[in-house]
C-alpha cells in the first residue's frame, strides 16, 4: 500500500485524487494547505485522515510514501525543496519550476540524497502516447519526418486568474504549449534550431505562441498553442511511409489513427473510466515499490531537457518572468 500526500487541494489535486481512488494499492493519506478550512473540506470529501493548514506539516508526518504537488507553477520549486529537504519522495505538477535553475536544483537534491522525484507530466503513461511511440519505434511509419501538434482553449479572461497573471506563472506556453513540446521531444529529441514568437494580452503573459524546431535528420516540429479560442488539439507524426494520429486532445488521447501506404487506416482506441491521472499514479507506485529514484520513462534528465527547451523558446519569443 502506498500512502499519498496531496500539497495544494485545487482543480487538478481534485481529479488526481479521484483516479487514485481508483488504485487498490493507493492510500489517501494527507492533505496540506495554506488554510486550514480547505484542507479539512478536501479531506472531508475524499475521507482522508490527516488535514494540514501548513505545507510543513507533510515532513513530520510518519508512514508518508510520497506527496503530489499541485501549486500554481511559480510554487513547485519551493514546495518541491521543501519536501525533497524533508526526505520526502515527490510527483511534482508540470511544468516542473519555472525555469532550468530552478529544475536542476531539485534534481541535484534528489539525486545527492537518493529520494524518487518525477515531474507529473501525465501525458508521457497514456496507452494512447505509449502507444505512438512503440508504433514509430517499430518502423511503422518509417523515418519521422515532422511532428506537428496544437492546443488551445478559449480561456474565460479575468486579470486575477492563473493563466493571465504574470505573477502566477500564467500564459500559454507554461500551462498548454508544454504539451506540443513534450510530444516533439518525446518522438524527435532535441531539436538543433529553435523559432518562436508569441502574442501578448493586457496582462502581460503569453496569450499564444507557435514554435518552428529542426533536427540533426532533417525533421521538423511545427507547434502551436493558444488561450484565445479552441483549437483541433490534435498530434500528428508524419513518417516517409505513414502517419499517426493522435486523437483529440492527444495528450490525454483516447485513440490513435495509424495510416500506412498501401493500407486502409487503423484506429485504435484506448477507452477508459478514470481522467487519466492513475497511470502516471501507478507508474510512480511502480517505482518506489522496486526502489527507484527516478522513472525509467521519463528521467529528471528528460524533465531538464524539456524545461532548457522551454527557457529557450521563451527567451526567443520574449516571454519574461
Amino acid at each position: 500500500m502506498t500512502r499519498w500526500g496531496i500539497l495544494g487541494p485545487g482543480r487538478i489535486a481534485h481529479k488526481f485524487v479521484q483516479d487514485l481512488l481508483t488504485l487498490p494499492d493507493a492510500q489517501l493519506y494527507a492533505v496540506a494547505s495554506t488554510s486550514q478550512q480547505r484542507a479539512d473540506e478536501f479531506a472531508q470529501e475524499y475521507n482522508i485522515p490527516h488535514a494540514f493548514g501548513a505545507y510543513e506539516d507533510l515532513i513530520n508526518l510518519p508512514d508518508l510514501d510520497v506527496v503530489y504537488v499541485a501549486t500554481p507553477h511559480v510554487k513547485h520549486h519551493e514546495n518541491v525543496m521543501m519536501l525533497l529537504n524533508g526526505n520526502v519522495a515527490v510527483l511534482g505538477e508540470k511544468p516542473f519550476a519555472m525555469n532550468g535553475e530552478q529544475v536542476r536544483e531539485m534534481v541535484e537534491t534528489a539525486r545527492t540524497k537518493g529520494i524518487f522525484l518525477m515531474e507529473a507530466l501525465w501525458s508521457r503513461f497514456m496507452p494512447g502516447i505509449v502507444h505512438a511511440l512503440e508504433l514509430v519505434q517499430s518502423g511503422a511509419i518509417g523515418k519521422v519526418v515532422s511532428v506537428k501538434a496544437d492546443f488551445g482553449f478559449k480561456a474565460p479572461f479575468s486579470p486575477e486568474n492563473r493563466l493571465f497573471n504574470k505573477d502566477l506563472g500564467g500564459g500559454a506556453l507554461l500551462d498548454i504549449g508544454i504539451y506540443p513540446l513534450f510530444l516533439s521531444y518525446l518522438i524527435l529529441g532535441k531539436p538543433v534550431t529553435i523559432k518562436a514568437s508569441a502574442t501578448f494580452g493586457t496582462t502581460g503573459v503569453d496569450e499564444q505562441n507557435g514554435i518552428v524546431m529542426t533536427y540533426a535528420d532533417g525533421q521538423l516540429a511545427l507547434l502551436d498553442s493558444t488561450l484565445l479560442a479552441k483549437t483541433d488539439c490534435v498530434g500528428l507524426i508524419q513518417g516517409e511511409t505513414g502517419q499517426i494520429k493522435i486523437h483529440s486532445r492527444f495528450h490525454e488521447t483516447e485513440g490513435l489513427t495509424l495510416f500506412q501506404e498501401g493500407k486502409e487506416p487503423t484506429i485504435i482506441a484506448f477507452e477508459r473510466a478514470t481522467h487519466g491521472y492513475d497511470y502516471e499514479a501507478r507508474h510512480v507506485m511502480q517505482c518506489l515499490a522496486e526502489g527507484r529514484t527516478e522513472s525509467p520513462q521519463w528521467s529528471l534528465d528528460d524533465s531538464l531537457n524539456l524545461m532548457e527547451l522551454l527557457d529557450t523558446i521563451r527567451a526567443e519569443a520574449g516571454i519574461i518572468y
